[in-house]
Parts: structure tokens; sequence; C-alpha cells
């Protein structure tokens, strides 16, 4: 064992993986897609990307979150010492499973861009505490923040297009 090496902490690790893969799998429960009467119904702008993008592109963005923040994890070498950028992360995760629920559960689009705007400065804030950790977990969260920042265009347009 190399001298001063900290021990990744293993816990914290596997219920920051758990906590991110079980808002994955609710965000994939809820929403349906084009599969939903209701949302294949919305009027929605010609950028919206084909349902497969949403499948391909989520898992992808859940895993640049999940090492960004397993990297400030490893840093900080405990929740502890993390609890600020950690504690963002977990609550973009609630804000990120909510958005899901108001959108195409409750179908209440004001709502969900409510919440898509709150996770928008969660993510932001998040990724300023990163940086003070790891800046390249920072950087991880960019396609995250430009896929929100898309939501955002595609919820707005839904909301005042129907």
């Amino acid at each position: 064992m190399v001298p001063n090496a900290k021990a990744f902490p293993w816990g914290a690790g596997i219920l920051l993986l758990l906590a991110t893969a079980t808002t994955a799998a609710a965000g994939a429960v809820i929403s349906g897609g084009s599969s939903d009467p209701w949302y294949n119904a919305l009027n929605k702008p010609f950028l919206t990307p084909p349902d497969i993008v949403f499948g391909l592109v989520w898992p992808v963005l859940f895993i640049l979150m999940a090492a960004g923040a397993l990297i400030v994890l490893d840093r900080a070498g405990s929740f502890e010492r993390a609890i600020s950028p950690l504690g963002l992360y977990y609550a973009m995760l609630v804000f990120n499973a909510a958005w899901s629920f108001a959108f195409f559960g409750l179908n209440d689009l004001l709502l969900a861009l409510g919440i898509l705007v709150a996770l928008w400065l969660l993510i932001v804030a998040m990724m300023q505490d990163f940086w003070r950790f790891a800046p390249l977990a920072a950087l991880l969260q960019i396609p995250y923040l430009i896929w929100i920042s898309f939501a955002g265009y595609l919820n707005g347009f839904i909301l005042f297009a129907n």
C-alpha cells in the first residue's frame, strides 16, 4: 500500500451508484415517449428528437453524472468531506426524477418547466462545487447541462403550443 494513500469510500460510492441507477430507472418507467397517448398527441417543436435518441442519450448522461460524483467522492475521501457537492448531486437526482413525474406522470407542463429551471440551477451549482474537488468532474457535467437546456426549450415550446 502506498503511504498516505486513502481508501476509496466504497459504501458511499455504492449508494451513489444505486441512487443514480434508481433515478434513471424511474425516469425510464415514468416516461412513455410516443407510446404515451398524451405525449403523442402534443404539438412538439421541429427539433424534437425521435424516441431512440432519448434512449441513447440518457444512459450516457447518467454515466457521466455518476462518474463526476465518484471522482469528487474519491478526491474527498469521504462523503462528509464532500457533503456540499454530493448533497447537490443528490438534490439534482431528486429534481431529475421530479421533472419526469411532473411532465409524464402529472402531465403538468408548467410545473415541469419550473422543476427544469430549478434542476438547471442545481446542475450549475453542483458543477461549481465539483470544480473545487476535481475540474474533470465538473467538465463531465457539461453534456448534461446542455441536454437540460435543450429539454427546457422542448418543455417550453410544448407548454406554449398546447
